[in-house]
């Protein structure tokens, strides 16, 4: 306010509070309970749109794990933007990490204390699928892969009880098969991240089995994913979500006994060995956070390379989920 504001306010004996700054974002009115793939997160928010998109992202899953709640806040603010914000870039700065879009749409994470401040425009909201991919699933992921697990970047199956974790470069083809099994009757973990659970004995590894994301070319594959809408700004990666439906078993957990490297660029079709120091150096390369964390997701790692180590060779995906199949069957 102006002095003349000011003055004008004071003559009419018109109540002036200043406890809240004008640069301070609107306070959380809303508060929900939530699990992200099993761990209890407590998101607080000036909106209601908001929960309802968070209540509908973990809507699959309930509480699986007895942690600490990992503390959420999104504050929408009203501003003149109409159009989508740009992909946010993320920033590590230990013992922090943000995710920056604009101006207007950003996050803060705080490594030590498990919380994250959020603020997205109202005008973010009227694309959902934006705001849920970009920020909201990553509200809780980035503490949850730094406090009670370590992430893969890896789809995860499971037939006769043994667990099947695919890894590869994005485009490897890891959701297109890994969807392909799950509708072949293969249980269902996950499409592209795999998270190795950090107190469990062995193995045993999570994800977020409620979805599958995938590119659009995937449709060649599965006609029926032709109309479903696009991400904006997910350029270059998967963007296409697809509710697993009925038919598809998901699982919440399994415990991985084989580990296998995608090569769709041979031309052949054969299962071979994989190189060890390979795999682990693929899987240190995406792990963040402090000393200490760092130290568990290394130790995890090595838990999950006592599984056995493979590439597989194919083109064809029939082909790629029958010898799948066969070597949880036979081990072989």
């Amino acid at each position: 306010m102006t002095i003349e504001e000011l003055e004008a306010a004071c003559t009419a004996s018109q109540p002036l509070d200043f406890r809240r700054h004008p640069l301070e974002v609107p306070e959380p009115t809303l508060q929900g309970r939530f699990y992200p793939m099993g761990f209890p997160v407590e998101l607080r928010t000036n909106s209601q749109q908001v929960l309802d998109l968070y209540g509908a992202i973990w809507q699959a899953f309930g509480p699986r794990y007895d942690t600490d709640p990992i503390l959420i806040d999104v504050h929408v603010v009203e501003t003149d933007a109409t159009e989508c914000p740009p992909a946010p870039d993320f920033r590590v700065m230990l013992p922090l990490m943000s995710a920056i879009a604009d101006a207007e749409n950003y996050s803060l994470f705080d490594l030590t204390r498990g919380t994250t401040q959020i603020v997205l425009s109202a005008a973010t909201l009227r694309h959902p699928l934006y705001a849920s991919y970009f920020f909201l699933e990553s509200a809780a992921a980035c503490h949850i892969v730094t406090r009670y697990a370590t992430p893969v970047h890896g789809a995860c199956l499971e037939w006769n009880g043994h667990g099947i974790l695919l890894c590869g470069d994005s485009g490897a083809g890891k959701s297109t098969l890994s969807y392909a099994c799950a509708r072949a009757g293969f249980g269902y973990i996950s499409d592209d991240a795999t998270f190795i659970l950090q107190n469990a004995e062995g193995r045993t590894v999570t994800g977020n089995s409620g979805k599958v994301r995938m590119r659009p070319e995937g449709a060649k594959f599965f006609p029926e994913i032709r109309d479903l809408e696009i991400t904006p700004r997910a350029a270059g990666k998967p963007s296409v979500e697809i509710p697993l439906g009925q038919g598809v078993v998901s699982v919440g957990e399994t415990k991985i006994d084989y580990i296998l490297f995608l090569n769709r660029r041979s031309g052949r079709e054969d299962l071979v060995p994989y190189r060890r120091e390979v795999a682990r150096a693929f899987m240190r390369q995406i792990t963040y956070g402090l000393p200490h964390q760092l130290e568990a997701q290394y130790e995890s790692i090595e838990r999950l390379l006592e599984a056995e180590v493979f590439e597989l060779h194919y083109s064809d995906l029939d082909w790629a989920i029958a010898r799948l199949r066969q070597l949880a069957q036979a081990g072989c």
